[in-house]
């Protein structure tokens, strides 16, 4: 068990560290990549480049899902670092708007939509892969390595990114020094190619390939027979994926440019935040594999409705450097407290011959429509109100979808996977 999760969250952790590069850089990357102007509109352009990732992973959900249930998990989750890898080292060798006008855009975003098609098989590869490994009595836990090896991908690229502001000074890593942690992504993902190319087929993959079970249609019998459960997954991610980028995203140049901190500041926050769901996540996790994963989650959902409200009234221009970090820390904890039980709740939701698909289709459709637009949606609505609070708002009406799935849903978390 602990070779399964080992190889999970490596290749998981370093697609993540690819993927989370472009966000933590969107600042910089909206000035090099997009017209002279206003450094606003720079950043809406960029976060649109960021949705644009998105909008394509349903599709990679559909690809991914359809080769991880009809010829198994692991052949899926080998593709699927490759086709992270490739790309983003490809973005550290793009030429900027200053050297190629209106390609340079154009390119990042092809790459974008490369990178989003990946990830749509991705992280449902690495959740089902780990899951179906685990005992039953730890399924929660084991799947919240999968979230573990994200924070820790996202937290190594804040690593390196600081690290190289720390080593070469701001003026030569905006002027070069930016496309070094891009590079470095082509030989993290040829490690975690040649790992999972090492690693072992689900055993209740194989047990059903045996018993004859797999679907030769996985799509459309997830959408013919499993309609509810997916939309109740639809539901219960968005408040992981719309929070989790905006506390692990957003936050960096909403501390920047509109509570005043500096970019080194920023980042640290970010790193900080990354450890608190680094932290509560695994301990929520395991939690639920004693109580249960609705349990957990209605709690968590609730505590983040009640208290996110506060904490984006503390968010000003002018407030204490400690509040700023303060809130963002407490907010960032409930995030990683809502989204432990999440891979585990998801995986028992589906049948093992369409799991992979119909777990990948909900998740990616919600982070589609709700995570990649978060860090737009969020700057579009304080430019609009000017208003902080905003953010909280849209915060509280994805808890409350959230709750109502939660509401409706029957915790199967002592049960054997079906």
């Amino acid at each position: 068990m602990k070779k399964v999760v080992a190889s999970g969250m490596i290749g998981n952790g370093l697609e993540w560290y690819d993927y989370a590069l472009y966000g933590q850089m969107a600042a910089l990357l909206g000035v090099l990549f997009f017209p002279k102007g206003d450094p606003g509109v720079q950043l809406l352009l960029t976060y649109g480049v960021f949705a644009a990732g998105f909008i394509v992973r349903p599709l990679g959900a559909v690809l991914f899902g359809w080769i991880g249930d009809r010829y198994g998990r692991k052949s899926a989750m080998v593709l699927a670092v490759l086709m992270m890898a490739i790309p983003t080292g490809c973005i550290g060798l793009l030429p900027t708007y200053a050297e190629a006008g209106l390609i340079a855009p154009i390119l990042l975003t092809i790459i974008r939509l490369l990178q989003g098609l990946s990830l749509g098989g991705e992280f449902a590869g690495s959740i089902t892969y780990i899951v179906e490994h685990a005992p039953e009595n730890r399924r929660g836990w084991a799947g919240s390595a999968s979230l573990v090896s994200l924070i820790i991908g996202f937290l190594l690229g804040s690593l390196v990114v600081n690290s190289l502001l720390g080593v070469m000074g701001r003026e030569a890593f905006e002027a070069w020094g930016w496309r070094i942690p891009f590079l470095g992504g082509i030989a993290i993902g040829l490690v975690g190619f040649y790992i999972r190319r090492c690693c072992e087929e689900s055993p209740v993959y194989e047990a059903a390939k045996q018993d004859n079970q797999i679907s030769k249609t996985p799509v459309r019998t997830a959408f013919a027979k499993h309609p509810w459960q997916m939309l109740q997954g639809f539901a219960a991610y968005m408040t992981v994926t719309m929070p989790f980028y905006l506390a692990s995203v957003y936050f960096i140049s909403f501390s920047e440019k509109q509570l005043g901190t500096s970019m080194e500041t920023a980042l640290h926050f970010n790193i900080y935040n990354m450890l608190a769901m680094l932290v509560t996540m695994p301990l929520s996790a395991w939690l639920s594999d004693h109580i249960g994963r609705k349990k957990v989650m209605i709690i968590a959902a609730v505590a983040m409705f009640l208290i996110t409200p506060l904490l984006f009234t503390q968010l000003n221009m002018g407030a204490p450097i400690i509040v700023i970090g303060l809130c963002q820390f407490i907010f960032a904890a409930l995030v990683g407290m809502y989204a432990g039980p999440v891979p585990a709740l998801l995986v028992e939701m589906f049948p093992t011959n369409i799991r992979f698909t119909g777990m990948a289709i909900a998740y990616n459709m919600a982070a589609a429509i709700f995570g990649g637009t978060a860090p737009m949606v969020c700057e579009w609505l304080i430019r609009t109100t000017a208003s902080n609070s905003s953010i909280g708002w849209y915060v509280m009406i994805c808890n409350i979808f959230s709750l109502i799935a939660l509401y409706y849903y029957k915790d199967r978390f002592k049960q054997p996977l079906h």
